[in-house]
């Protein structure tokens, strides 16, 4: 049996809960062949580029524009024609995929991004590949780009995600209510004290995990300002090495900065609260690591939608400045009991069996 695992490069996110499908695989699926694919890299290289940049322009310089377009492509009396325009992109600046598809013949294909997606549902739909689609919804909610009528199964991971499905009339047996799949080591009990040892900070001190997030954006100087003195902080930069750099120079008692990390599932171990922004993955790594969450410079759409999906459950706060985001980190601080009853909470919603229940959907 050929499975293929594909996702597309355009944010971290669909990346890392691909490659966590991936890996348990090639675990569970003994005598199966399995293959990862950037369905990106098997598109023509002026695809990959403008779909990579534009992405990150977008986001980074112009958010606003961003929103706009995913409202836009959200609304009923718009869908249909962005859908067709979506298509055509995939179909001609897309075709490397269509013909890899066509060449390997899967039996079984996991889907993490709806640009593969769409192609596979097409391809179907045209009867050059017969294989059975999952399509794995990396966000708490769906935008209508994920919805193809080849896909003959949705995983989504809530049940507002599983409701805007059957408003679009899915039927409930296409819809899997089984969470986002995330890399093995965030299920691990981890020793508090002995990682703080390793970073070389207190492990009794209440401690920030700032992380802002794949691109490196969010008013992160100006946090650390507010919150120095006030906890013990650790800074993820990620690809934002000016930001490291600046941070590293003002050697701010109390606060550790660091660039791109492995680890991330270490210093959320370490940690009583995270600063970061609502991005699926992100979202669910918090819920099963029980690290209280507070929320920063959301991207309009699926990040806004996220956070939402979590306010309504009693989970996280979305800060609109510095001073709003001390005076909740403060007031978390002050109040033990309603920490432990938030992380309580949000571990009575994770799903830190994600990855095995898609796994066991996928092989059954």
């Amino acid at each position: 049996m050929k499975i293929l695992v594909t996702y597309a490069s355009a944010g971290a996110g669909h990346r890392r809960a691909a490659e966590a499908l991936y890996d348990l695989l090639k675990e569970r699926a003994v005598g199966s062949q399995v293959e990862l694919v950037d369905a990106l890299k098997r598109s023509s290289a002026f695809y990959r580029y403008i779909y990579q940049r534009g992405y990150s322009l977008l986001v980074n310089r112009m958010i606003w524009l961003w929103g706009l377009l995913f409202w836009m492509t959200s609304q009923r009396w718009a869908e249909r024609f962005f859908s067709f325009l979506n298509g055509l992109a995939n179909r001609f600046l897309g075709r490397g995929f269509d013909l890899y598809l066509s060449e390997i013949k899967p039996d079984i294909i996991v889907s993490t991004h709806f640009f593969p997606s769409e192609a596979v549902s097409r391809l179907k739909t045209k009867g050059f590949i017969s294989a059975r689609l999952i399509t794995v919804v990396t966000d708490l909610a769906v935008h209508p780009f994920w919805v193809y009528p080849a896909t003959d199964t949705y995983v989504v991971a809530s049940s507002f995600a599983a409701g805007q499905l059957s408003a679009r009339g899915i039927s409930s047996e296409r819809v899997k209510e089984l969470g986002i799949p995330v890399d093995k080591r965030f299920l691990l009990s981890e020793d508090r004290q002995r990682i703080a040892r390793d970073l070389g900070i207190s492990g009794d001190a209440f401690t920030v995990l700032v992380v802002t997030g794949s691109f490196g954006i969010g008013p992160i100087e100006e946090i650390v300002s507010c919150l120095r003195g006030e906890a013990q902080l650790l800074v993820v930069c990620a690809a934002n090495e000016r930001l490291r750099r600046r941070l590293a120079e003002r050697a701010c008692p109390g606060v550790k900065v660091f660039g791109y990390v492995g680890n991330i599932n270490e210093m959320m171990s370490v940690s009583d609260l995270i600063i970061t922004k609502p991005g699926g993955l992100t979202v669910a790594e918090i819920l099963i690591k029980g690290v209280a969450p507070v929320f920063i410079s959301p991207i309009p759409g699926q990040e806004t939608a996220n956070a939402e999906v979590l306010s309504r459950l009693g989970i996280g706060e979305t800060a609109l400045s510095p001073d709003e985001l001390k005076k909740i980190v403060l007031e978390y601080k002050a109040n033990p009991s309603r920490m432990q009853e938030l992380k309580e909470k949000m571990r009575s919603i994770s799903r830190p069996q994600a990855s095995a229940s898609i796994c066991d959907l996928i092989l059954g």
